[in-house]
């Protein structure tokens, strides 16, 4: 005796006797799970940007803190070395995504006038820190390069966040996470929680400001840097600015950069 079958045995028999209806099933499933996990990760404050999303990115536990002997060369050389490392600082971690280069004898370069109060961490040894304040406001974090006493240095100008996202939020007074809160050089400054204090502090030593290795991007924009129109004529239009391509964690004027 047949006895009738519910529905649930007729989706069975249905899968059993029409293949073709079960594979289409199948590759919507898989679909589904293939949007869900290129989705943004989001965990314990912790965001990293569809844009830059990569295992590497967001594992960034997994990259030792950059060594002195890293920064001892030419800013225009460290500059786009600097793109995709990690700045670290307590629970907040930024992965650096723009950054303009100011060498000696740069007519836009804080080493023109010479060695103050104010820039001497700037003609310091490569790898320590140069933080200053601009236009009274906003905190500016460089990063200097070559050896003691050249006097150059690298603008942090913008980053993506990788964690410690409600810090970040709260520290910028926006709760947003959109690339406005952290594409410009006071922005990040502000992010990572510093001012002027922790000019010359080195980015090597454990628990302090610390500068970890990261993944090298697969392609770079360049241009010349932003805000600098009282410099000379060949130092305007030097291509000393980089960011990394296809991020929308860069500052404006975006239209400026090209690839190289």
């Amino acid at each position: 005796m047949n006895k009738r079958k519910t529905p649930q045995c007729l989706e069975k028999l249905t899968q059993l006797t029409n293949p073709i209806k079960t594979i289409e099933k199948s590759i919507k499933v898989k679909h589904r799970l293939k949007r869900k996990n290129n989705s943004n990760i989001k965990d314990n404050g912790a965001m990293i940007p569809s844009a830059t999303q990569s295992p590497s990115s967001f594992c960034y536990k997994k990259w030792a803190i950059l060594a002195p002997d890293f920064y001892q060369i030419d800013a225009l050389d460290l500059a786009p070395r600097l793109l995709g490392k990690f700045l670290k600082k307590d629970d907040v971690v930024l992965q650096i995504t723009e950054v303009e280069a100011y060498r000696p004898n740069d007519s836009a370069c804080h080493a023109r006038f010479g060695i103050t109060s104010r820039t001497a961490p700037v003609f310091g040894p490569g790898g320590h820190t140069y933080v200053y304040l601009c236009y009274g406001l906003h905190t500016m974090l460089n990063v200097v390069a070559d050896k003691e006493g050249v006097g150059a240095a690298v603008l942090i100008r913008s980053c993506a966040p990788v964690s410690g996202l409600e810090i970040i939020q709260q520290r910028r007074g926006l709760k947003t996470e959109k690339p406005v809160l952290l594409t410009g050089p006071g922005k990040v400054g502000q992010a990572l929680g510093i001012s002027t204090e922790w000019s010359n502090q080195p980015l090597f030593n454990p628990g302090g400001l610390e500068l970890l290795d990261g993944p090298e991007p697969e392609k770079i924009l360049v241009g010349p840097r932003v805000g600098i129109e009282y410099a000379s004529p060949e130092h305007v239009t030097a291509l000393w600015r980089f960011a990394i391509a296809g991020t929308p964690w860069i500052s404006a004027p975006k239209n400026t950069l090209k690839a190289p």
